[in-house]
């Protein structure tokens, strides 16, 4: 009841906030004219009986001007310093951005709509509230530790900003929160994808524990771990091995170790930290994943308007901006250490410590945890067969890399061809020559086949290995008659069921990320970045802002999609004027490329909102919440140098010895700091007193 009490207080405070915000909702219910300033000398207005629009300049030439609106480029002749803006208003409105091309300090939100009478209103949103919905849906999660209200009441007063702030929005925000962002997120195919995937993974988890398949590879492994550290560290070596895709990873090591890492009295917050840490880290900057496409699309789109050559091929420019990539790099071997030296701090520390005097259950509902296991428990009666789960485990990572290798083949080919580079039919042979052709005869075997997986499709080559996987763990379990066909299909919806509640904490995250596109977060953030500045600050600048963008969207690819073409122009810019060397420009342009990706996992790492947090939460079978309280302080720590690192590296010089002394400096405060002010839990005096 007090926790509801608390959420009351929280929507009156919202209510009377939002309403006084600057410019916001004074009333404009008489007819006369409303304007606000675009630039210095740039104005919206209208006429005087507020039924059309104008552009109005002061400027005292009439030469035209031209304006970025809703992302298209449009040129106004003026006539006696005004040009009319036919837009298409409706009854509900809509937000309008006006922008200097190119200059994102000059960014203006309107929300533009029609009263009852058919008269223009005109209103300007306040940037700074394009942050206000996914920082209430952050703090709202982590005081309240409940995360599906927190997301939707962000969602709910992102749609009130966005439906213009008047008092008879309020309903038009509700249902829109419904219509347009819920649904919307649903009404994706990459979301739907990942959806699928989810479920189908998750029947396919309940299907190889109830056959008695996951105890079978328990019984297997037991011998290799044969202590809380040793299980820990197959658990990280597992999240190493499979580099390939962050989704696929978090719910293979999540669900496979959760049952081994109990048996130890692993609290669920440190599977969960071990499963998130290495996904993303190792997916951003492994040679080969479902990863390296995106960036590598993300980083030509930054490149392709600055004269400088960076490196002969965009995979080339990525393998060398890699020495900069201090965050993932460093956060693996800060999972390492944390791992073998057993010794944690923080909230971590305290669940290490409940898990081990089992005062508390790490989830949070200690019944649902108990029906949860029963449901997983291997069928009485069946032998332990561990083939049973190695086989469709192994089906869907050889599916998925198979997968992911013809997709890229076609999406290579098919790329070439229409850029009319080649125009040969689609065969093995002549999608390596794309590649030969992209990259130079000189590339090597791993530079083709690492541009091949960048062309490919990952969701689709994921779902069917997830389908195939399910199929395959079926026709095992049929076959053996371990279980009839009546339970068989039972496991399945189990494991689908299993799923739901992360399902929803996705659909409304990614309802909440639509959010932030609507209302100009990244755009906003990234005005930040344009102004003067040292270039050697531009690195820590771009991190800074990289982290908050992810960790207020709860997305690193949208993240870099964002600041790429932006990053990289402004820090050629930047260094030009500066008047700075090729060589050291190159090193700084390399280094804000790394950046951009470095800092997007750590926002990832440090945000609820996040997708893989939530899948990594889901796997582990630990509270959303505490995860995310549990692994903030690590992924801070590690931050921390790494901004450090993206500053002194550049700074020093760049370079790859550069970067080494400063790993292996990083490498030498992370063990002081573990040492330090870590602790082991098996040495707490409760656990020792319940010992």
């Amino acid at each position: 009841m007090a926790q509801i009490y608390k959420i009351c207080a929280v929507i009156a405070l919202i209510a009377i906030l939002i309403p006084i915000a600057p410019q916001s909702l004074h009333s404009e219910t008489e007819k006369e004219a409303v304007e606000f300033q675009i630039e210095e000398k740039i104005t919206v207005k209208t006429d005087q009986n507020r039924k059309n629009l104008f552009l109005v300049s002061d400027h005292t030439d009439e030469m035209p001007i031209v304006l970025e609106i809703n992302g298209e480029t449009d040129t106004f002749l003026m006539i006696n310093g005004m040009a009319p803006l036919n837009l298409d208003l409706r009854r509900k409105g809509e937000l309008f951005f006006f922008m200097e091309p190119g200059h994102y300090t000059s960014l203006q939100i309107y929300h533009l709509s029609l009263d009852s009478e058919g008269l223009v209103r005109l209103r300007k949103i306040p940037l700074w509230l394009s942050l206000f919905p996914p920082l209430l849906a952050i703090g709202l999660a982590l005081v309240f530790r409940e995360v599906i209200i927190s997301l939707s009441l962000g969602i709910l007063s992102g749609a009130f900003i966005a439906s213009g702030m008047y008092f008879d929005s309020i309903l038009t925000a509700f249902l829109r929160t419904m219509d347009t962002y819920i649904l919307g997120a649903l009404n994706d195919p990459y979301h739907l994808s990942i959806i699928l995937l989810s479920l189908l993974i998750g029947s396919t988890v309940a299907i190889i524990s109830n056959n008695g398949g996951m105890q079978g590879v328990i019984n297997k492994i037991v011998p290799y771990a044969k202590t809380r550290r040793s299980t820990k560290l197959t658990g990280y070596f597992m999240g190493l091995l499979l580099f390939f895709d962050d989704y696929a990873n978090t719910l293979i090591v999540g669900s496979t170790m959760r049952k081994l890492t109990d048996a130890y009295k692993i609290s669920r917050e440190k599977l969960a930290y071990i499963v998130d840490s290495t996904a993303a880290p190792i997916a951003a900057v492994a040679l080969i994943t479902t990863w390296v496409g995106a960036e590598l699309s993300y980083i030509q789109s930054g490149i392709i308007h600055i004269d400088i050559e960076l490196g002969q091929s965009v995979y080339a420019i990525f393998l060398a901006s890699l020495k900069y990539s201090f965050y993932p790099f460093m956060t693996l071997l800060f999972v390492f250490m944390i791992l073998w030296t057993g010794r944690d701090y923080g909230p971590m520390f305290k669940a290490e410590t409940k898990a081990l005097t089992a005062e508390e259950k790490s989830d949070a509902d200690e019944e649902d945890q108990k029906l949860e296991e029963d449901e997983l428990e291997p069928k009485k009666g069946i032998p332990h067969r561990w083939y049973n789960a190695a086989v469709p485990i192994l089906t869907l990572i050889l599916t998925a890399v198979i997968g992911l290798y013809y997709t890229g083949l076609q999406g290579l080919h098919a790329d070439m061809v229409g850029d009319g580079v080649i125009d040969s039919l689609f065969s093995r042979e002549a999608a390596w020559e794309a590649a030969a052709i992209t990259l130079g005869e000189e590339a090597g075997f791993l530079q083709k086949l690492g541009l091949v997986i960048g062309y490919s499709d990952p969701f689709a080559s994921l779902l069917w290995a997830s389908a195939l996987a399910v199929t395959v763990a079926l026709l095992m379990t049929f076959y053996q008659n371990l279980m009839g066909v009546f339970e068989g299909m039972e496991s399945f919806g189990r494991g689908m069921k299993s799923m739901l509640p992360a399902v929803i904490i996705l659909a409304l995250a990614w309802g909440l990320a639509l959010i932030t596109q609507d209302l100009g977060t990244a755009d906003y953030l990234a005005g930040l970045l344009q102004g003067n500045i040292s270039p050697y600050l531009i690195p820590p600048l771009v991190f800074l802002i990289a982290a908050f963008t992810a960790f207020s969207t709860g997305s690193s690819w949208s993240t870099m999609a964002i600041l790429y073409p932006i990053a990289i122009p402004a820090t050629y810019a930047v260094c030009t004027a500066a008047g700075i060397d090729t060589e050291l420009t190159v090193e700084i342009m390399l280094n804000v490329i790394s950046v951009v990706l470095a800092a997007s996992v750590l926002g990832d790492h440090c945000s609820p909102l996040s997708d893989t947090t939530i899948l990594s939460s889901l796997a582990s079978g630990c509270d959303h919440i505490e995860h995310v309280r549990t692994q903030l302080p690590y992924a801070l720590s590690v931050g921390i140098f790494a901004l450090a690192a993206s500053f002194l590296s550049t700074f020093l010089g760049g370079g790859w010895m550069v970067s080494l002394i400063l790993f292996g400096i990083g490498g030498v405060v992370f063990w002081m700091v573990i040492n330090r002010i870590g602790a082991r839990a098996e040495l707490d005096p409760k656990v020792q007193e319940e010992k």
